[in-house]
């Protein structure tokens, strides 16, 4: 045997020692971690199936709830959305919430409407984003069934220069006061929104038909 072969023996001996001594010394750590990532990883899988098993029957339930709404048949889509913000999964609970809502003001229950549209807009637990388009909504109601006082407590903070609904919280706001007899800051407001590029070409439209209006009556100083 060379002395090449025979180093080579030796070294592989040592390795298979050490392997054997790790092993019985970590062998049964090993395996649990092993068992551990096993058992983590079909927990998530099967997590993910329950998941997306609740979330598609929730979104089955507000479809027909929908559809519901869609052919007239308010009662039973508000019992339908109300099944969804109790049992529903993922967003649909908070969907369920912002549609039963403008069902109600559909039926002409506009201050059932509000009162649902300002409980999701107090809702910490719903994203800052669905909160002010709950604000915006119930200011639009109040625009004609409350009054200018109302709609600015909706919306004055969501006219501010970077919140992304402030051309339609001044829209809402424009019309409150017009609506109030607040001729000279309507027409100030709508103005403002005829002329801002950045906003939606169809509110500058309307904005601009409202300024006319406003100025046509000759009661604008």
């Amino acid at each position: 045997m060379s002395d090449e072969s025979f180093f080579r023996e030796v070294t592989d001996e040592l390795r298979q020692d050490k392997a054997k001594a790790f092993l019985s010394k970590y062998g049964l750590w090993l395996i649990a971690i092993a068992l551990v990532i096993i058992v983590v990883t079909v927990g998530f899988v099967l997590y993910r199936h329950w998941a997306t098993e609740r979330a598609d029957r929730s979104g089955d339930v507000f479809s027909q709830a929908l559809s519901l709404a869609q052919d007239g048949k308010n009662d039973q889509a508000l019992t339908d959305l109300d099944k969804i913000e109790k049992n529903g999964y993922g967003a649909y609970p908070v969907l369920a919430r912002m549609r039963a809502a403008t069902i109600l003001a559909d039926k002409g229950d506009f201050k059932g409407a509000v009162k649902a549209f300002d409980a999701v807009s107090t809702d910490g637990s719903i994203p800052d984003s669905v909160r002010d388009i709950a604000k915006l909504r119930a200011a639009f109601i109040l625009v004609d069934h409350g009054t200018y006082d109302e709609v600015s407590a909706h919306v004055q903070a969501l006219t501010s220069e970077t919140n992304p609904l402030r051309f339609s919280a001044r829209e809402a706001l424009g019309l409150a006061a017009w609506k109030a007899g607040k001729l000279d800051d309507a027409l100030k407001l709508f103005q403002g929104l005829a002329t801002e590029e950045t906003a939606p070409r169809d509110l500058r439209e309307r904005a601009d038909l409202m300024s006319g209006l406003i100025r046509g009556s000759g009661k604008a100083s």
